[in-house]
């Protein structure tokens, strides 16, 4: 049973950074499955952000957000995290964690790829 649930969303300026962190609040260990974060914007489709490996061994991310955000794992800890840097207003989105593959240890950003989605988090950054 996988019930994610993301926190640490919130409103920034630009420049500014947020943590985002993914736990389980349901039995199963996240730590079986490689994990993603994706993002929405108000009138477009989920995209993906950034994903890592079930052993944290591989991470893939968006070109929009290469060389500021960074996933990560903590897999004692059965948590997911995305470091957000140097944020845009364009980053402005409500953050998504999902599992994927189990034991996968090629990055996968097809969205299709992932099944158990968390409520989701805002991030709101301003000019």
């Amino acid at each position: 049973q996988v019930q994610l649930v993301e926190s640490g969303g919130g409103l920034v300026q630009a420049g500014g950074s947020l943590r985002l962190s993914c736990a389980n609040s349901g039995r199963t260990f996240i730590s079986f499955y490689s994990m993603g974060w994706f993002r929405q914007a108000p009138g477009k489709e989920r995209e993906f952000v950034a994903t890592i490996t079930y052993n944290g061994g591989r991470t893939d991310t968006a070109d929009s957000v290469k060389g500021r955000f960074t996933i990560s794992r903590d897999n004692a800890k059965n948590m997911v995290y995305l470091q957000m840097n140097s944020l845009k207003p364009e980053d402005t989105a409500v953050y998504y964690c999902a599992t994927g593959p189990q034991f996968g240890t090629v990055p996968v950003t097809d969205t299709r790829r992932y099944s158990d989605w968390g409520q989701g988090t805002q991030v709101t950054v301003s000019s």
